[in-house]
């Protein structure tokens, strides 16, 4: 029997990601949350039939209406969302970040831990093409050991967007819009962080639209805590890198950014993988893909010799079929909610570097 979903929160992840993924993997959508009058009336051209509410508690006192609940409202939100839906007792997806700091992520999953309200997070960008692709390099071991993560999700957007994400100061900015994708990424990849240095400043919005991050991820099998080859603040500029055998991933975040990309770069000491760009995205990497085959995303490099990179099957519409397949008892839990929460320490480190300057231990 097909999934039916409440949705809390009908704008750009409600309806743009959720609602569509949703939709692909066979589920309904029977309650929406919505105070919007527009975003209503899309709601009701959506999805006919389905109940319309102007807030949460009304939803929850509809319990019967569905049987999954999807937490799209603005991030500052989501912690009172999620601790709602966890008293409810419904199973729930909760976008990222799931909470705007680290403690506060802590208190989401304990509020669902002790309701005994299963609960996982939204985070589809551990099914993009790029990410499935270099996860399959990897296990082949085509790079070799790999020293360097580098990702840019950059955007030339000369007039900022008038939305909370770039308005908000509890919920905006690209560090909780952008960080907890590009943070989840490189751990999934790479494993724990240990240290984080970065810089965040507001060029063109009220909230952080320029975001560096650098992670320094723990030397497989050391000690929990070790900071591998611990560099000064100046060092990891400069590009000066500690003998140390633990990946270093630098990421990058930008809304004012002319020349956006390369998309991914992964080093390693057999070779290279390389995305020049990001879901259409301009950018004056564009021209280097103009080779590039159907099938394949990005290249194994070698100096002047690239090679096209199959790519394997899945995408982002695999997290809704994950989904249902975990709440029938069939497969584990998409995304283990404490996986969000280490994300969420990393970026409290990272905006704690960013005010004073300095390498922070995780």
């Amino acid at each position: 029997m097909a999934l039916r979903i409440g949705i809390v929160g009908y704008g750009g992840a409600g309806r743009q990601i959720h609602a569509r993924l949703a939709r692909a993997a066979g589920m309904s959508v029977t309650a929406v949350v919505a105070r919007d009058s527009g975003r209503r009336v899309q709601a009701a051209g959506d999805w006919p039939g389905a109940r319309l509410f102007n807030d949460l508690p009304s939803m929850l006192g509809e319990s019967g209406l569905y049987d999954l609940v999807v937490i799209a409202s603005p991030s500052s939100l989501h912690a009172e969302h999620a601790g709602a839906v966890s008293l409810a007792g419904k199973p729930f997806v909760l976008d990222k970040p799931i909470a705007t700091t680290a403690a506060e992520a802590r208190r989401v999953v304990s509020a669902a831990s002790s309701s005994g309200t299963p609960f996982t997070v939204f985070q589809n960008r551990r099914w993009d093409p790029e990410q499935l692709t270099l996860a399959t390099l990897l296990k082949r071991g085509d790079l070799g050991t790999v020293h360097t993560f580098e990702r840019h999700w950059e955007r030339w957007r000369p007039k900022p967007q008038q939305r909370w994400k770039e308005n908000d100061a509890v919920g905006g900015g690209l560090l909780l819009d952008l960080g907890p994708h590009l943070v989840d990424s490189a751990t999934q990849l790479f494993g724990p962080v240990v240290a984080v240095y970065a810089e965040a400043r507001a060029l063109s919005t009220p909230t952080e639209d320029d975001v560096f991050l650098v992670l320094h991820h723990a030397v497989p099998g050391s000690e929990p805590g070790t900071v591998p080859g611990r560099a000064a603040a100046a060092d990891v500029l400069f590009g000066v890198e500690p003998p140390a055998k633990g990946v270093v991933s630098r990421l990058w975040a930008g809304s004012l950014v002319g020349a956006p990309g390369p998309r991914t770069r992964v080093l390693g000491d057999r070779g290279a993988y390389l995305v020049n760009s990001f879901e259409g995205d301009a950018s004056p990497f564009d021209v280097l893909d103009g080779e590039q085959p159907d099938g394949t995303h990005g290249w194994l490099v070698r100096g002047r010799e690239r090679t096209p990179v199959q790519q394997p099957r899945g995408g982002h519409g695999d997290f809704y079929t994950a989904v249902a397949e975990w709440l029938a008892g069939e497969a584990e839990v998409p995304v283990d909610p404490a996986d969000a929460v280490r994300t969420a320490e990393v970026l409290d480190a990272a905006r704690l570097s960013a005010k004073e300057g300095r390498l922070i231990d995780v």
